[in-house]
């Protein structure tokens, strides 16, 4: 009989006990799976192929519509009224004054203030306001001005008449100008219409005497300035 090498004996025999061993673990313990990389689709994946690619919003998908410029209206230009002028009254007069410095009135260097339609001076002096008075635009300011006349008498015989122009101050007189009628020369009217005073007042032919009126006279008066001048008169007889 052929003898087998003992190191070859010992090698079978180890081998033989590895295999034995090793049967009797697999059946009692089973190798645990590997894990290896998944071969199927993910869950991941799964919803990202479920779910529709998100959409871009209105604002990203639409372009944006720009409004149209407005162009503001501008309201058209308004012409604003024209100041409403205070009345001035004849009544007005009664209170107003007569003369000034610049424009003294029957020598006196200073205005003279009526009270009542009158003033009365220490030399003796009354000064009346007569009543016929016109009312109207004589300077062409749009405000109705005054024109009316006074007397004065220094306690002679002699009462001697003037004209006087007042301005419209807001519904106040204020003295513009005046000019001598003369002795006893009493004035019978007065109007304004056109920048213009027609007054209407006696005198008398230089014949007569001083108490003899026999002229009805109409005179037309125009104001420039300070100044009140006849531009114009008529004459025409007077029978008292």
């Amino acid at each position: 009989m052929r003898r087998i090498p003992s190191s070859l004996a010992t090698l079978t025999l180890v081998c033989l006990l590895t295999a034995a061993c090793g049967g009797e673990q697999g059946g009692t313990d089973e190798a645990a799976p590997t894990v290896g990389p998944s071969t199927g689709p993910s869950t991941a994946s799964v919803l990202s192929d479920a779910s529709p690619e998100a959409t871009p919003t209105e604002a990203e998908s639409s372009p944006e519509v720009k409004a149209a410029p407005t162009t503001a209206k501008v309201a058209a230009p308004t012409t604003a009224a024209a100041p409403v002028k205070a009345p001035l009254t004849c009544a007005h007069l009664a209170e107003a004054r007569i003369g000034s410095s610049k424009t003294p009135y029957n020598g006196y260097p200073d205005y003279l203030p009526l009270a009542g339609g009158q003033w009365s001076g220490e030399d003796g002096a009354t000064v009346t306001l007569q009543k016929p008075c016109g009312i109207g635009d004589m300077d062409g300011d749009g405000a109705e001005d005054a024109v009316g006349a006074v007397a004065v008498n220094s306690g002679g015989s002699g009462t001697f008449y003037t004209l006087a122009a007042w301005r419209n101050s807001g519904g106040l007189p204020v003295f513009r100008a005046l000019t001598d009628l003369g002795d006893r020369t009493p004035v019978v009217s007065i109007s304004v219409a056109g920048r213009k005073a027609t007054v209407i007042w006696l005198t008398r032919s230089p014949s007569r005497g001083m108490a003899e009126l026999d002229i009805k006279r109409t005179s037309v008066f125009k104001l420039s300035g300070t100044t009140l001048s006849e531009v114009s008169h008529t004459d025409a007889p007077y029978n008292p």
